[in-house]
């Protein structure tokens, strides 16, 4: 029942990803293919090292023809044309054809390769297969062409949410070796890339780049085809690996599996092995690109603070949590691969912190030593805002939304309702560790949320106020209202307030949720989809099915989630963002993110209902849909595990091969804690 590697491939004939958000990423190295062309490379990634305009280009002669791999869309003899390629975690690989009469011969020939990022130095390999198709024995030369562009090294200290700084163009210092002041590009091969082909035989030559600082040569063995083998093997332990720490789901729900192994697979795409980073896998925010090798807090705590604890186990996770106090969580928005924090305060920070501790407690066990740091971190919190009663004024956009109209900003129902949830969880910590101060967090608590749905509730318009500090206020229609109905602010009226606006044509859209509903007319636009309209963040549709689900209300939510599925059928991992009226992503945004995970999140925890307690409690409370079966199989708690099928009539729950319940989906108690 558990993934196989090949079940992540995906036809990118059947994709809807710009081809700028297409690239195949080691954990090591990253790269991407030159669109529609069956041989080009364009840059690699492997910090400290940077190629961005780094071009691998191939050419082939074949009967002393010269044909060119560049993509050429005219007509007639314009080169290889491109025929399909097919992506998978380790590699991509792409096909070719040459068809054309040439000096009134028949030139036949069918190309093949497959481009592998290095799992254990930065680079690539590029395998070229050449087959000859017609009845005549032809001359075949491969020639690489290597355009260095400006390779950089660029400290760790730098890689963040955009790309790395080019360095100067580099220069040929020795054959096949191009470096500038800070960095060198060697080109490699395993053959000399010139031999005959028989009739409807197959030729194989491999490249590689491989970038090491100026004046330091590439060494070791230069075995390539085991260089690219290595990766394979690499992504085959991880998926074994993560195979025994995320459940396996197998649905008859047209859709379902795609969308959730994809979810799966946008966490995995994000770990990076580096030996050189603050921790091993780093959770980097995006990175598939080249671009977004760093980690913000919202995304890795924030989104799926359940899965990645699942994702990462016990100890990584913690040692994530305390690479977020040592960067800075309170002064800074994310950190770099270094763990040197980046920017200023993020006001989501405090509770995504929060949020992945609660998680990794629930899940794994108690950590009084954290309880401390949480308590440091809140109260500071609360001397570094301003007032404004028993609320914050959180700020301007720099420190929320990001949205480009005067909108969310200042004194606004969420964070401050993810606030009041924070003081809750160290109320419940304080009374299991018998520390003082839990009667009084929770009365804290409780004044928040008061002071919400007093001062920021609009009960007219059945909405939420900004708050500005001159007195001016705004009604923004934003998906971040469900996130204070899901931190148990809103009274029955309210709660049916805010569900009346999830409906088409408002925040529902065919293919996702808007981030704001197109019925607000000051706020909503359609070039920013991740918070101002037209599409949303990629964690945002998940999170809100899962909120659905919490507040028991499972057709709703099983609507919102169904309308992702075209995702995990047309996307090889899930972008920053998309489009919720089409079935595409913004092609100037990152072509992947971490929050994809969330969809994993919203499975397990909402629509399958695992709910870890911090006693070390498990129950389950499964709200299949009304049509089709569910398997979800090997959910890890405390050295057991779970399982959980379900229809909308039936459920059954095992725990370590022993049914614990059999009947009418219900909320179960499946084991206890210790």
């Amino acid at each position: 029942m558990t993934y196989e590697l090949q079940e992540f491939a995906l036809d990118l004939r059947k994709s809807t990803a710009p081809a700028n958000h297409i690239g195949v990423n080691s954990g090591f190295t990253t790269t991407a293919p030159i669109e529609n062309t069956v041989m080009g490379v364009k840059g690699w990634f492997s910090p400290p090292f940077a190629a961005r305009d780094s071009i691998l280009g191939v050419r082939i002669v074949a009967d002393g023809h010269s044909i060119e791999d560049t993509g050429n869309l005219g007509k007639g003899d314009c080169g290889l044309l491109y025929a399909g390629s097919e992506w998978r975690p380790d590699r991509i690989a792409r096909k070719g054809t040459f068809h054309y009469f040439v000096n009134e011969h028949l030139l036949s020939l069918a190309v093949k390769s497959e481009l592998t990022p290095l799992v254990d130095r930065p680079g690539i390999v590029l395998a070229v297969h050449v087959k000859n198709r017609t009845d005549r024995k032809l001359a075949i030369s491969v020639i690489p062409q290597l355009t260095p562009g400006g390779p950089n090294i660029v400290p760790l200290d730098e890689w963040d949410f955009v790309f790395p700084r080019q360095g100067e163009p580099a220069q040929p210092v020795e054959e096949s070796v191009w470096e500038n002041e800070t960095a060198r590009l060697t080109l490699l091969s395993d053959s000399v890339g010139s031999f005959s082909l028989q009739p409807n035989e197959e030729g194989t030559v491999r490249f590689a780049v491989v970038s090491s600082r100026s004046g330091e040569a590439v060494s070791g063995d230069f075995d390539l085809a085991a260089w690219a083998q290595a990766t394979e093997l690499f992504w085959q332990q991880r998926l074994a690996a993560v195979n025994k720490q995320i459940p396996t789901l197998r649905s008859d729900i047209p859709g379902l599996e795609d969308y959730y192994r994809r979810a799966l697979l946008s966490g995995m795409v994000c770990l990076w092995y580096k030996p050189e980073f603050a921790m091993q896998p780093f959770p980097v925010v995006a990175g598939i690109e080249g671009a977004g090798i760093c980690v913000y807090p919202w995304d890795a705590g924030g989104y799926a603070g359940k899965a990645m604890n699942l994702l990462l186990g016990k100890e990584k996770s913690i040692e994530l949590v305390q690479l977020m106090v040592a960067s800075g969580i309170d002064r800074h928005s994310r950190f770099a691969p270094s763990g040197k924090g980046l920017d200023e305060v993020y006001s989501y920070s405090l509770w995504s912190f929060y949020n992945l501790v609660w998680c990794i407690m629930t899940q794994q066990g108690l950590i009084a030593e954290l309880f401390p740091v949480m308590r440091e971190m809140l109260l500071n919190d609360e001397e570094r805002l301003p007032h404004w009663g028993e609320l914050l004024d959180y700020g301007d956009q720099r420190s929320l939304l990001e949205m480009r109209t005067a909108a969310h900003q200042h004194v606004v129902s969420s964070p401050n309702a993810e606030r009041a949830w924070c003081y809750d969880r160290l109320a419940d910590l304080a009374n299991l560790l018998q520390e003082e101060g839990a009667a009084e967090w929770r009365d804290k608590a409780e004044r928040i949320r008061t002071a919400i749905r007093e001062s920021l509730w609009d009960a007219d318009k059945g909405w939420f106020k900004c708050i500005y500090p001159n007195g001016h206020v705004e009604y923004v229609y934003s998906i971040q209202a469900y996130d204070s109905l899901r931190m148990g602010v809103c009274t029955p009226e309210m709660e049916a307030a805010l569900l009346s606006h999830l409906r088409d044509g408002a925040f529902l859209g065919e293919y996702g949720v808007s981030s704001i509903s197109p019925e607000d007319e000051l706020h909503y636009e359609l070039n920013d989809p991740d918070w101002s309209g037209g599409g949303s963040y990629t964690g945002e549709g998940p999170v809100l099915a899962q909120t659905l689900w919490e507040i028991k209300r499972p057709d709703l939510a099983w609507d919102v989630l169904k309308r992702l599925f075209w995702m995990g059928k047309q996307l090889p991992y899930y972008p920053q963002e998309h489009y919720c009226d089409r079935p595409m992503a913004p092609v100037h945004k990152r072509g992947n993110i971490v929050a994809g995970l969330a969809g994993v999140e919203a499975v397990l925890f909402g629509l399958a209902g695992f709910d870890p307690q911090l006693n070390g409690d498990l129950w389950v409370c499964p709200q299949p849909p009304e049509v089709g079966s569910i398997s979800i199989t090997g959910y890890p708690h405390h050295g057991r595990y779970v399982d959980v099928h379900m229809s909308s009539m039936a459920c059954e729950i095992i725990c370590d091969g022993e049914t614990v319940y059999k009947g009418a989906p219900e909320r179960v108690l499946v084991c206890r804690g210790a």
